[in-house]
């Protein structure tokens, strides 16, 4: 972009702009990243946005006003602003721009291509001008029909596509931040998808002494946390160091764009790792991705299928049967957060972990009872789930013989067939998804929630 007189106005190219310490500067740009308004140390909130034009890829602008009304509301990442009034000035060597209270003004329009050339947003003192449409319409085009790396550079996943040793980027809501040691916090991030199933290899034999986590937490999540979160899809939780100064002006809800990001797996659980070379984007509810990300989320919500998991293709197997077929499935998180202490209800999971698993080890020596804990999960969480009594007659189909009760466990933990114990206790396993009926319970009168667990009922595999 070079220099352009629109009557009035002189607007530099950011690049000319960077070498005008000292004065007051008008710029026409695209926003590449916004930040939260926050307290500055004196009466003011802040905040920061970074700008984009053809002649460079940034240029940070702060902005100070008494009321967030005042500051700009950017929508979406790539939206462009006018400026006016700008000065420029340096820190720690870095150039950046200051915008006045008092005599700068700015406006903001939309970023894409063919959008009304009327502002958004103004500032009280902005007046429009329509010799400035031609560069508006330069600056959409440029960043726009060209992809500019400066706005559109990414390498967009959805939590269903992430994979590690990939580095990537996500849209998604923040759902909690809390901390978890004094230079860490965890965020709990949600798209509306589901993270892909996990193979399972965990050693069989260590389940008794050495049980497959639940979870990632560190402290457990209350249910009022667990209230809040959606009943389908993913809740991804991500490692944030503290030295990311967004991460405690994000508000529960706020949608954001994290760049660079890669994953890992502890135990069949995804996790997500910001790093020094991170960003964080905090989006508008009207950005496009955002919308994007929502009008497939509906979608989903309007489907019948909409709480089998996103892996699960095309249907979960026919591998139990129950005795209420024609009962809705709800995800495992909705009946964690669920106010009543007990109640049933029948979901879709995988039975990632037993214990015992062994087909000879399933009854009770003493009494010839069925007493199994299995270890089941879906998008949204793990649950421990008993078998016991009269239930895992039911489960089990009576008591047949120890290898035909082996064949079932194995079918249902998903070990290959023609191996033997000892190597598919170590085996990686890919277990189906079932069907089943469960119903939560409690041990201690005198603390129901803390003493709640669940157990499988009215629930058997098919032969």
């Amino acid at each position: 972009m070079a220099v352009v007189d629109l009557g009035k106005y002189l607007y530099l190219p950011l690049i000319d702009a960077k070498k005008s310490i000292g004065l007051k500067v008008n710029l026409f740009a695209a926003v590449t990243e916004f930040s939260r308004p926050k307290r500055s140390r004196g009466h003011d909130f802040v905040m920061t946005l970074k700008v984009a034009d053809q002649s460079s890829p940034g240029l940070y602008v702060n902005f100070f006003a008494e009321d967030t009304a005042k500051l700009p509301n950017v929508r979406s990442n790539g939206d462009i602003i006018c400026l006016r009034r700008v000065v420029m000035r340096v820190h720690n060597g870095e150039c950046y721009g200051s915008y006045d209270k008092h005599f700068s003004s700015f406006a903001l329009f939309e970023g894409k291509a063919k959008e009304s050339f009327k502002a958004y947003q103004m500032s009280i003192n902005y007046q429009a001008s329509n010799n400035e449409k031609e560069v508006l319409s330069q600056l959409r085009t440029h960043f726009y029909d060209h992809k500019s790396d400066a706005v559109m550079k990414s390498c967009l996943l959805r939590l269903n596509s992430i994979k590690t040793e990939t580095v990537f980027d996500l849209i998604c809501r923040v759902l909690h931040v809390c901390e978890i040691s004094d230079d860490q916090w965890m965020i709990y991030v949600w798209d509306g998808t589901d993270t892909p199933c996990a193979p399972c290899h965990k050693d069989l034999n260590a389940e008794g002494e050495d049980p497959l986590p639940l979870n990632l937490d560190i402290v457990p999540l209350s249910r009022k946390i667990l209230h809040i979160f959606p009943c389908v899809g993913t809740v991804f939780r991500i490692v944030v160091r503290k030295y990311f100064e967004e991460i405690p002006q994000l508000r529960d809800g706020c949608w954001v764009k994290l760049c660079n990001l890669t994953c890992e797996l502890h135990y069949g659980i995804w996790r997500g790792l910001l790093h020094g070379s991170s960003k964080v984007h905090i989006l508008s509810d009207e950005d496009e991705n955002v919308k994007s990300n929502m009008r497939d989320y509906q979608d989903r919500l309007a489907s019948g299928a909409r709480v089998q998991p996103l892996t699960c293709s095309p249907r979960h197997s026919y591998m139990t049967g129950t005795d209420f077929e024609k009962e809705p499935c709800v995800t495992l998180i909705k009946s964690l957060a669920c106010h009543k202490v007990t109640h049933k209800f029948k979901s879709i999971v995988r039975v990632v972990a037993a214990y015992p698993w062994k087909g000879n080890h399933l009854r009770s020596p003493v009494h010839g009872h069925y007493r199994v804990r299995l270890t089941l999960e879906d998008s949204t969480v793990r649950i421990h789930a008993y078998i016991h009594g009269d239930d895992g007659v039911k489960f089990f189909g009576g008591h047949p013989e120890v290898e035909k009760l082996s064949t079932k466990m194995r079918r249902l933990l998903g070990i290959k067939e023609n191996i033997g114990a000892e190597e598919a206790a170590t085996s990686v396993r890919d277990p189906p998804w079932v069907c089943c009926c469960l119903k939560s319970y409690y041990l201690d009168k005198s603390d129901k929630w803390g003493s709640r667990r669940y157990r499988i009922f009215g629930t058997y595999i098919l032969d």
